[in-house]
C-alpha cells in the first residue's frame, strides 16, 4: 500500500491506487499520512485551482490569460492538498457550479469551482469508494485521466485543470466497484489484518505512544519522514531519465497477454510504474526486479473474475511473472 502510494506520487500518471481491506488495518491513516511526505507547491496567489505560475498545462482560464499578456503573477507556496471527498458528495459539489443568475444578470461566468478544482496538483481520497454512486466514480476517472475538469451548464461551458493522484479506498464486504471501473485505476493493494501477535502489540503500543503525547511521537520519527520526503523529490527529478529495455516491455505484454488482461491499460501502467520504483532507487535504467515487485500492484485487479477460480488473484500473477521471468520458487 504504501509503495503504490508513493510510485503514485512520483509518477502521478500512473492513474492512482485503489486500497481495499479489512476494517480497522490503518487504510484510511496511511493514505491521509502520505500528504505529510511531499514537498510544498508554488501556486498563483488567491487562485482556486491551484494554478502553476509557468506550466500552461497546469493553470486555470484567468492565469493563462494574464500569463499570456505578461502580467505579473503573485505566487505563494502550500502545502499539496489533501482533498476528502465526502460519500455524500453530490455532482455539483464535486464538478462547481455555474451561477446562473449572475451570468444572465451581469454577463460574466460565474464560477463556484469544486472539490477537483481544489485537488489541482494534489491528492483526492476517496473512502468507501466502493459505495460511492457510479457516475461519480466514472466523472473522477475521467477527470484524473484527462487532467480536467469540463462543467457544461444551461449553455455555458467552463474548463480548469484538475490533475490529481485519485486515491480510493473501502472494505469487500461491502461490495465490489464494478470490474471496468476497477480497471481504470493504475493500482491495486490488498491489506489484511496483521496476525502476528508481536506485532499486533507494537502496534497498540504506537498507536497509545501517539495519544499520549502527539509531538513527541511526530518528532520521534521525523528523521525518517524527512529522509522519505528526499527520497520522493529526487525520484521526481530522475523520472524523465529513466529507461526500460524494449525485451522487458515485450515481457510486460506478454504476462498481461497470459493472463488474458483485457485493454492495454496493464501494459501501460506496468510499465510507468516500473521507471518509477527505479527512480525510487535511484537508478536510470528498469530491472527485471523492478518489474516483478510491482506487477502484481498493477494486475491483480485486471484479471477476469472465475467464481470456481480456488487461486487468489495476486498469487496468479505471481505464477505467471515466474514461468515468463524463468524464476525458481
Amino acid at each position: 500500500m504504501k509503495l503504490a502510494l508513493q510510485l503514485n506520487v512520483i509518477d502521478p500518471k500512473i492513474g492512482g491506487v485503489m486500497i481495499m481491506g479489512d476494517r480497522g488495518t490503518g487504510k484510511s491513516t496511511t493514505i491521509r499520512a502520505i500528504a505529510d511526505l511531499l514537498p510544498e507547491i508554488e501556486i498563483v496567489k488567491d487562485d482556486p485551482f491551484n494554478s502553476h505560475p509557468t506550466n500552461v498545462e497546469l493553470m486555470s482560464t484567468e492565469v493563462f490569460t494574464k500569463y499570456k499578456n505578461n502580467e505579473n503573477l503573485e505566487t505563494e507556496l502550500i502545502k499539496i492538498p489533501m482533498v476528502d471527498l465526502p460519500l455524500g458528495a453530490t455532482e455539483d459539489r464535486v464538478c462547481g457550479t455555474i451561477d446562473i443568475e449572475k451570468a444572465l444578470t451581469e454577463g460574466v461566468k460565474a464560477f463556484e469551482p469544486g472539490l477537483l478544482a481544489r485537488a489541482n496538483r494534489g491528492i483526492l481520497y476517496v473512502d468507501e469508494v466502493n459505495l460511492l454512486d457510479d457516475h461519480l466514480v466514472d466523472i473522477l476517472l475521467d477527470s484524473a485521466a484527462s487532467g480536467w475538469n469540463t462543467v457544461e451548464r444551461e449553455g455555458i461551458s467552463i474548463r480548469h485543470p484538475a490533475r490529481f493522484v485519485l486515491v480510493g479506498s473501502g472494505n469487500p464486504e461491502e461490495g465490489e466497484l464494478r470490474p471496468q471501473l476497477l480497471d481504470r485505476f493504475g493500482m491495486h493493494a490488498e491489506i489484511r489484518t496483521v496476525k502476528d501477535p508481536s506485532l499486533r502489540v507494537k502496534i497498540v503500543e504506537e498507536r497509545t505512544s501517539f495519544d499520549l503525547n502527539p509531538q513527541d511521537w511526530i518528532e520521534k520519527y521525523q528523521d525518517e519522514q524527512n529522509l522519505l520526503t528526499k527520497k520522493i523529490i529526487q525520484a521526481q527529478k530522475l523520472l524523465p531519465s529513466v529507461t526500460i529495455s524494449y525485451e522487458l516491455r515485450v515481457k510486460i505484454s506478454e504476462i498481461c497477454s497470459i493472463l488474458d488482461v483485457d485493454g492495454l491499460r496493464g501494459d501501460i501502467v506496468t510499465n510507468r510504474a516500473a521507471k518509477a520504483f527505479a527512480a525510487l532507487n535511484e537508478r536510470t535504467e528498469v530491472t527485471q526486479d523492478d518489474i516483478c515487485q510491482i506487477i502484481t500492484l498493477c494486475l491483480r485487479h485486471r484479471l477476469r473474475k472465475d467464481p470456481l477460480e480456488t487461486i487468489d488473484s495476486g498469487d496468479k500473477v505471481k505464477q505467471v511473472v515466474s514461468e515468463v521471468f524463468e524464476i525458481e520458487e
